[in-house]
C-alpha cells in the first residue's frame, strides 16, 4: 500500500505562503493533507480492485472532488473530499483526471509509485451521479484532546450525509494523527514569526495523546451491512513530525493500529476493495 508514504512525502514539502508569508508542512486552515490523503487511498483502492479498474476502463465511473452530498431525510449537506461515482451524463474528454491530479496537487511519487499509476486506468473528474465510494479525511496533528469533539462531530456528520443520500455508497473515513512529542502550530506561530518573534512549541503527551484520539475513533459508528448506520471502513495513519520543515515519518509500530486492527490502513483498503467488487458488480 502506498497512501501513507505518499502523504508523508507530500507533507515534507511546505505549502504555499499563508497570509503572514509563512510556509507550513501542515496548516489546519488548509485542506491539502485531506486531498492528498484521499488521493492515496483512491490509488490503493484502484490497484486492489480489478472490478474498479474495469469500470474505469469502460468509463463507468468518474471522480468528484469536494463533492457535496445531501442527506435526503434531513436536507443536511456535507462536502466530501473525494468520491468515486457513476457519471451524471456524458463525460467530456478534456479536463482533470485522476492521473493529472498528481501535478495539480504537487504530489511527489517514487519511481515505483509512478510506474504503478501508469499501469492503472485513468478516471476523469466529472459531474457526479450515483456515488459508489465517498472518502472523508480528518487530521489531528496537535491539541489532540481539545480536538476530539470536533473530530467526532465532523466525521459523524459525514457518514450520515453519505448514507442519507445513498445507502449503497461505501463511506470511508481516513484519520491522520501526529504522534510527535512537540509541534510548531501554524495557528500559534504564523503571526509571531511574521513579527520576528521566536517560535512557540506545543508539547504533546505521547503516546497518550495519540491513544486518546484512537479511542475516540473507536467510538465512531461503523456498519457491516447496507442497512446499518456508520462508516463502512475507517483507516488510520499515524505520522511523526514537528512541522518545522523537518522529516515526516509514518509510524508503523504502536500506538499506530497494527495488522488485524479495525483501523489498520492496509486492512481498510483490502476490505473496501472487496466490498466494492461484491456490491457494484452489476453496474
Amino acid at each position: 500500500m502506498h497512501g501513507p508514504d505518499i502523504l508523508a512525502r507530500f507533507l515534507t514539502t511546505p505549502s504555499e505562503p499563508d497570509k503572514y508569508g509563512q510556509r507550513w508542512q501542515y496548516n489546519s486552515r488548509s485542506d491539502r493533507h485531506s486531498k492528498v490523503g484521499c488521493w492515496g487511498v483512491a490509488l490503493d483502492l484502484l490497484a486492489q480492485s480489478s472490478l474498479m479498474q474495469q469500470h474505469a476502463l469502460s468509463g463507468k465511473i468518474v471522480l468528484g472532488v469536494n463533492h457535496e452530498m445531501r442527506d435526503f431525510s434531513t436536507d443536511r449537506a456535507k462536502v466530501l473530499d473525494l468520491v468515486i461515482a457513476r457519471p451524471d451524463g456524458p463525460v467530456r474528454a478534456t479536463g482533470m483526471t485522476f492521473h493529472t491530479l498528481v501535478d495539480h496537487y504537487g504530489i511527489d511519487l517514487t519511481p515505483d509509485q509512478q510506474n504503478l499509476l501508469m499501469t492503472l486506468p485513468d478516471i476523469r473528474v466529472a459531474p457526479v451521479g450515483a456515488v459508489l465510494i465517498a472518502l472523508e479525511a480528518k487530521a489531528t496533528m496537535t491539541a489532540h484532546v481539545k480536538s476530539l469533539p470536533r473530530l467526532y462531530d465532523e466525521l459523524n456528520s459525514s457518514h450520515q450525509a453519505i448514507h442519507g443520500a445513498s445507502s449503497q455508497a461505501l463511506a470511508i473515513a481516513y484519520v491522520q494523527i501526529n504522534n510527535s512529542a512537540e509541534f510548531l502550530s501554524s495557528v500559534v506561530n504564523s503571526e509571531r514569526l511574521s513579527e520576528g518573534l521566536p517560535p512557540r512549541l506545543t508539547i504533546h503527551r505521547q503516546p497518550a495523546d495519540t491513544m486518546r484520539v484512537l479511542e475516540k475513533v473507536a467510538q465512531m459508528p461503523r456498519r457491516s451491512g447496507k442497512s446499518g448506520n456508520g462508516f463502512d471502513a475507517v483507516g488510520v495513519t499515524v505520522l511523526e513530525f514537528v512541522n518545522d520543515g523537518g522529516p515526516v515519518d509514518v509510524l508503523t509500530g504502536p500506538p499506530a493500529p497494527q495488522p488485524g486492527s479495525n483501523f489498520h490502513y492496509n486492512g481498510m483498503i483490502v476490505r473496501m476493495a472487496n466490498e466494492y467488487d461484491a456490491t457494484f458488480a452489476h453496474i
